[in-house]
């Protein structure tokens, strides 16, 4: 898998290539200090995922995912960030990124992170994950509009499953549970599969953890 970095601290990038170089199946493409750099990085690299922070001079990682997305429309997105505060994470959540660690993460969940990232899984600092499950909620009635088939669709996506593995857990045809999801998203009034398997976590659905991740 390809990895950008995008981070304005060469020992951020210093640090990142000692954890990754060693792992044979991570190549690390290169690394952009800010959004211009980022948006070239891009359109020539054509990563798998993009490791970006969120506090870059004069500008907003979010922001910058925005700009990038269409540059390589297979990339998914981690934050790596020293910032886990409330508005962050909304905001992080909003724009769909695939995971969310924090600086301090050992490079054993960061390898262990990108891998479940790059299999379409994805993967939440156990902190971001207490934060999303402490929130008050109003919106319990959402679940009651959910079938049966449904609820275990969404129970599924909670533990990270892919779409073919759903399909095979219920006995049914991807397209089915694509349908399904789509069902979920629309009477929950969520904008992905992300946010709706940390919607699953936030209601007790699905996993006990804090974490998404399935090893």
């Amino acid at each position: 898998m390809k990895v950008v970095v995008v981070d304005d601290h060469l020992l951020v990038w210093e640090g990142i290539k000692a954890v990754f170089e060693p792992v044979e199946d991570f190549k690390l493409a290169g690394w952009a200090s800010n959004g211009h750099e980022a948006e070239q990085l891009f359109a020539a690299a054509q990563p798998d995922i993009a490791l970006v922070d969120l506090r870059l001079p004069g500008e907003y990682g979010i922001e910058i995912i925005k700009k990038v997305r269409s540059l390589a429309p297979g990339c998914r997105f981690v934050v790596l960030t020293t910032y886990g505060d409330a508005e962050d994470i909304k905001r992080a959540l909003d724009a769909g990124v695939d995971g969310y660690l924090l600086k301090e993460a050992l490079p054993e969940e960061m390898t262990t992170a990108l891998r479940l990232v790059g299999r379409g899984r994805p993967y939440f600092d156990p902190a971001v994950m207490q934060f999303v499950m402490h929130q008050p909620s109003d919106d319990k009635d959402g679940l009651s509009e959910l079938t049966e088939r449904e609820r275990e669709v969404l129970r599924a996506l909670a533990r990270g499953l892919s779409n073919k593995e759903i399909a095979g857990l219920l006995c049914v045809t991807e397209h089915t549970v694509k349908k399904h999801i789509s069902s979920i998203l629309g009477k929950l009034e969520l904008k992905d599969r992300t946010q709706a398997a940390l919607y699953a976590v936030a209601h007790g659905i699905g996993r006990s953890g804090t974490s998404l991740a399935t090893f």
